[in-house]
């Protein structure tokens, strides 16, 4: 508002308004000034309710701006209690070129061979043997239709040893879900598995009896099994 504005909307607001004696006619420069006047009184009504509009507005806006701060706060915002969940340090990202949601996949177990039986799929009933153990016996459970196994060759199996006497159970690779590999013919087995599992189709299970002589002998040491001892192993691979 100019100063000559504010001067005529305080002279408009605070004098009265000019009305002419009863009887008398207005000369033109009295009906210029009652024009003027209202006018100024129009302009200044105008200002006033364009002020009251605007700091309205200015409110509700204000409150636009405060309600959606409280209402777009993420819910799990723990502001109140200071302990603000964060990742742990420890968290590990995505593997690159790995897309969101995979997850690594273990391979499974057993590892069959193609065609296999599905029982070898299965850890085997192992039970007790009857009568005096004095030689080597091998006794198919499952032909395999893979090619025999020969010496030199690194072998894949799947195995339960148990006591031959009493049946009880002492080491198997289904416990810990991982098949056992050596070599065959080697002497790094006893000497009833180099002897018992040359000869056997990849595919097949076998029951090995083992004389204490072809086990771990009379006097085993590091804690190895005494006496005879049954095994039923199921040959998955060689290479």
């Amino acid at each position: 508002m100019t100063r000559r504005e504010s001067t005529l909307s305080d002279r408009v607001q605070n004098h009265p308004r000019f009305e002419p004696p009863e009887g008398r006619t207005l000369t033109k420069p009295e009906k210029r000034a009652l024009a003027k006047e209202a006018k100024a009184r129009a302009v200044a009504a105008q200002k006033r309710r364009q002020a009251i509009l605007g700091g309205v507005a200015g409110l509700a806006v204000m409150a636009v701006i405060v309600g959606a701060f409280f209402l777009l706060r993420p819910s799990g915002d723990d502001t109140d209690t200071g302990t603000a969940s964060l990742p742990s340090p420890g968290a590990s990202a995505p593997a690159p070129g790995s897309q969101p949601g995979d997850m690594p996949t273990e391979a499974p177990f057993p590892p069959l061979p193609d065609g296999a039986d599905p029982a070898l799929g299965t850890k085997p009933t192992v039970t007790a043997g009857t009568g005096e153990l004095t030689e080597l016996k091998v006794t198919p459970i499952i032909d395999g239709s893979g090619p025999a196994v020969a010496a030199g060759q690194t072998i894949t199996v799947n195995y339960v040893g148990v006591f031959y006497e009493t049946g009880d159970e002492f080491d198997a690779s289904w416990n810990s879900s991982r098949p056992f590999s050596f070599l065959l013919g080697s002497g790094g087995v006893i000497p009833g598995w180099d002897q018992g599992l040359v000869g056997v189709n990849i595919g097949s299970r076998v029951q090995l009896d083992l004389p204490t002589a072809l086990a771990y002998g009379e006097n085993p040491r590091d804690g190895a099994p005494e006496g005879p001892l049954r095994f039923v192993v199921d040959v998955l691979g060689a290479q």
